[in-house]
This record gives C-alpha cells, structure tokens and sequence, in this order.
C-alpha cells in the first residue's frame, strides 16, 4: 500500500513540476438518452445565509439529513460545501476562527463545538454523495466591515492584507499567504475524509471603476526585484495565482494524492476581441485572464487541477455571453481535463432553458457532468426544476466519471457474491477488501438488475438499483415466481469500476 501510494505521489509530483502537461481521458459512457457516467454537483452556500445561527446542533442535523436526502433524490451526487468563506471555519480550527456565518460572531464556538463539516461528510458518504470543500482562498472580509474574532491573522499581521472596494483581502503577492492559504488546505485534508478541494472564481477581485489594486509595495519587493517590469505587472499577478494554484495542487498530492483539486471560475476565459490570435470566445465581458488574473486553461495543462466548473450563468441567446457559444469555448478548450458546467438554477428556470442546455451540454464531447448554483433552488424546486431533474435529465443514478489520470487500473471484483434470508430480510451480500486510506481498493459498489431472458449491459444506467457503500442490499422479494440476474461491480476512490460478479436470484 505505501509503495502503491508513494508511486502516485511521485508520478504526480513528477509531472507538476517538470511542466509537462497532464494526459487525461474522461470516460463518459452514454445508453441512449441517459448516461451511466455524469458529475451531478450542487454548491451550498455559507456566505450572507442567515439561516445556520439560530439553529442547534439537533436543528442542524435534521435540516441537513432533509436537504442531502432531497438533493439525492434529485439525482445529486457531489456536494460542494462552503467551509471557507472569509478566512474563518465551518469547522474545527486552530489556524482561522469559526465563522460569523456559522455561528453568528466570528470566533464563537457553536454549541459543544458541533462540527458541521464532520457531520455532512459522513453524511454524504452515507448517501454515496462526494463531499467537496469549498473555500475562498484570499478574502478576509466580504464587506470591510467584519469584526475580527482576536484569533484572526489580521490581527497578528495587518500588513499582510490590502483593503480593496471595501473588502479586506490577503494580499496574492507575498509568498507567505500562499504558504498560509496551502497550510489552511493541508489542514483539512489530512484531518477530515473530503474527496475534493474546491475553489471558485474569487482570485484577484472583480474590478472597482476607478480603484487600482493597492499591489505596489508587494510588486516592488517581489516583481519589480524579481526582474518584472513595470508594463507587466498584470503578468506577475497571473504568476501570483499561478504558483497558489500550483502549490495548493502540490500541497493536496503530498497530503493525500486520491483528494482532487477543483476549480469554478468565470464563464468567460477571454473575449476574442482581446487576443491577438482570436482564440477567445464571442463574447462581452468580464474576463478570466484579463481581470482576474486567473489562467484557468494554462493551469488545467499543466495538470494543476484535476476538474474545471466554468460558471456559464447567461441564458441561450445572451448578446454579451451566449451559453452556447461559451459551452462550445470551453468543450473546444478543454485540453482533455474533467470539464463540467456550472448553471444557475433561477436563471435557466426563468429564461425556460433546462432542457436545451442539458440536451446541448450532453452532447458535447469533452463536457461530462454539470453543477447547480445554488442548491436551494433545486430544495425550493423553483419553476419544477427539482421535478425536472428527477424525472428526465437523472431519471436514473450517474456514476462520476472516473479520474484515470490519477489512476486508472479498476479495483478487484467483488467475492462471495450470495442471496439469503437474514433477520433483517432477504439481503444479496458479498465480499470486497477495502481499507480508508488505500484509494485503490473498493470505496462503493454497484448493484444492476436485470430480467432472466435480458442480456447484460453495464453500460445502461436504467439497470442501476443501487450504487451504495455498504456490501449488501435488501432484495424486494415478491413470492419468488420472477428470475432476475443480480450483478454487483467494485468501484475505487477514483471512481474505476470493477468487472461484475452475478447472480440469477428468484423474487
């Protein structure tokens, strides 16, 4: 195991730092109409939600198990969790604070120290849902106007901070909030079981008319000293970005290389009008590379993130940014990394896109799954979404499409694959080594059905009854006069599926 291990960190060190750039395949596989393999993502949000202060932990709990319960039924398979919102935690922590977003005041402890972000992981993986955590690297204050807890960094060491368009933000200059925003991600992947660490697309702020980034003592020392001239100042913020980007990926492989390192930036990377070789998009907007110094195709190259979310929030026919031009952009970009399509929920409901983005968004090559913005607009079902979901567009379980480039060899098969009567029914159980920390071994499994004079294909989502953690599942036995062939498949943290063991049972 530590030498299976150890051989994966190294291959993947090996190629973060020698610049070459990531071989990666996405393996969708499509039955008709449905697919097999689909990232189904929601974003729950944290920031400016008041709902989270007043509650208990009991409270908590239920409300969650509700929502996580929902979102499952509506096909849902990652969640995507805002433990970070202003440099404070949704959890334990002996770097930040807890949350005022949490708790009401930055600093205070929730009641027993009630440790949501423990809670809604396991919670998750109970329903076969990834937990991604999702943090805001540079921002301090949304506002300007937060009352620090006396544990925050900014009180220890101001200088570290800039003050721009009323927020409070890490400067992205100096290499010591780099290795503090790194020690935050270390944190938690090493204490807590997150598939994934999340970002969106909050890296130099959105741009303020009239208000220059106050970066000039940090450029001085570190760009202009570093050999930067003064005209390139927008080339040494995208470097700034581009080493956290690099050493956050660096910090997640030594820690615990199966964890993925995902990005949701800005729907639009450039507009065409700004590249000299008109390699943009037909669009009219904010940009990426331009004003938020975030080189998102450079980084997906480089093998730096492991999956890409652009935040495609306009409706089809946007005369600034059109959905379809910036879906085709980004599958004609997408430089074989795991590409998905952030949409937002109320604005597709209200512009009556959902099932023309979906339909278009499924057909393009590179794209392999979506994420919905926010998850309470699928709780709340706005305009039916909620219905729409379960009823068409995931009718039927997705597996995440597996990441090959972190590993691609499936897990070993299932054994001693029996049906019996037990006291707590007629259960199919069976057997499959697995072990927490050796991602190469069965995480889940997959249960399929099929009626006695059906052939078997794996391939078809519809014959799915089960994608679950545990290794059993209650048969629904019904006189024993119907023969169904039982094939249950191995699935490793990397999301390969084993070859099936089968088993004709009568119900």
């Amino acid at each position: 195991m530590k030498i299976k291990l150890l051989s994966l960190v190294l291959l993947c060190l090996l190629g973060l730092f020698s610049g070459c750039k990531s071989s990666r395949k996405v393996t969708d596989t499509v039955s008709g109409p449905h697919l097999k393999r689909e990232f189904r993502g929601a974003w729950i949000q944290t920031a400016f939600q008041d709902e989270y202060r007043n509650m208990t932990p009991a409270q908590l709990r239920q409300d969650f198990v509700r929502k996580l319960d929902y979102l499952q039924q509506c096909g849902i398979n990652a969640i995507i969790f805002q433990v970070r919102p202003e440099a404070d935690a949704f959890y334990p922590s002996k770097l930040e604070p807890w949350s005022r977003f949490y708790t009401g005041q930055q600093g205070r402890a929730p009641e027993g120290n009630f440790d949501l972000m423990a809670f809604l992981i396991d919670e998750c993986h109970k329903r076969n849902m990834e937990f991604h955590a999702w943090l805001n690297p540079y921002r301090a204050s949304t506002s300007g106007n937060t009352r620090f807890a006396d544990s925050h960094i900014y009180n220890r060491e101001p200088e570290r901070f800039v003050v721009y368009n009323k927020q409070i933000l890490f400067d992205p200059g100096l290499p010591e909030n780099r290795q503090f925003i790194c020690s935050v991600v270390q944190d938690i992947v090493s204490r807590y079981d997150v598939d994934a660490i999340h970002m969106d697309d909050y890296f130099y702020p959105y741009p303020a008319a009239g208000e220059s980034f106050p970066d000039d003592a940090s450029f001085r020392k570190y760009g202009l000293n570093k050999g930067y001239q003064a005209s390139q100042r927008a080339d040494w913020r995208r470097n700034n970005v581009n080493q956290l980007v690099r050493e956050l990926k660096r910090t997640i492989l030594l820690t615990k290389p199966w964890v993925r390192f995902g990005i949701s930036p800005f729907g639009i990377y450039r507009n065409k009008k700004s590249t000299p070789d008109g390699s943009g998009s037909e669009t009219n907007g904010l940009q990426n590379y331009d004003d938020l110094y975030a080189d998102i195709t450079y980084w997906v190259q480089q093998g730096w993130i492991d999956y890409n979310i652009p935040q495609l929030y306009w409706e089809i026919g946007h005369k600034a940014a059109d959905y379809v031009t910036l879906a085709k952009w980004w599958d004609k970009n997408a430089n074989g990394g795991h590409l998905y399509i952030g949409q937002d929920v109320a604005r597709t409901m209200k512009a009556g896109d959902l099932t023309q983005k979906m339909r278009y968004e499924r057909g393009l090559p590179q794209v392999s799954g979506n994420c919905f913005w926010p998850a309470n607009e699928i709780l709340w079902n706005n305009t039916g979404v909620a219905d729409s979901l379960q009823r068409n567009y995931h009718r039927y379980p997705a597996l995440i499409p597996a990441y090959t480039h972190q590993h691609d060899r499936a897990p070993e098969a299932v054994k001693k694959l029996k049906a019996e009567w037990t006291a707590e029914g007629y259960l199919l159980h069976w057997q499959a080594r697995q072990h927490p920390v050796n991602p190469e071994l069965a995480r889940y499994f997959v249960v399929y059905r099929f009626p006695a004079n059906e052939p078997v294909n794996l391939n078809d989502p519809s014959r799915i009854v089960a994608i679950t953690p545990d290794t059993f599942y209650k048969l629904p036995y019904d006189k024993g006069k119907q023969k169904y062939l039982y094939v249950v498949t191995a699935v490793d943290r990397f999301h390969n599926e084993s070859s099936g063991k089968s088993k004709m049972i009568k119900l």
